[in-house]
């Protein structure tokens, strides 16, 4: 299984909506990324908009392809898109760190 980590900035006064809304996340969308092969997905959002995201899984381009071949990854990403100050799709902007130190 492999750990992945990628940072994101979501929009100066954003923040607040932007945890309202993964504080109720779709059920089918929760459903699509697990499908997809995203395992212990989290997010950390710190107060000046710094996005840190960690998920396990087993092929992360793999897992990426399967979220975006489905509908509901559409609507969410068009939906959450205004929230980033990136303008492409959040997912496409998920490039991950490299890690360099784990203890188990």
């Amino acid at each position: 299984m492999r750990r992945v980590c990628f940072l994101l900035k979501v929009r100066e006064g954003r923040a607040d909506e932007y945890r309202a809304r993964h504080a109720a996340v779709w059920p089918d969308m929760l459903d699509a990324l697990s499908a997809s092969g995203w395992r212990n997905y989290s997010l950390f959002l710190r107060e000046d908009g710094l996005l840190v995201g960690h998920l396990e899984t087993e092929d992360f381009d793999a897992a990426r392809e399967a979220m975006a071949a489905t509908e509901v990854n559409e609507r969410w990403q068009r939906e959450m898109a205004e929230f980033f100050e990136q303008p492409e799709a959040p997912d496409e902007a998920m490039v991950p760190l490299t890690e360099v130190f784990h203890l188990a």
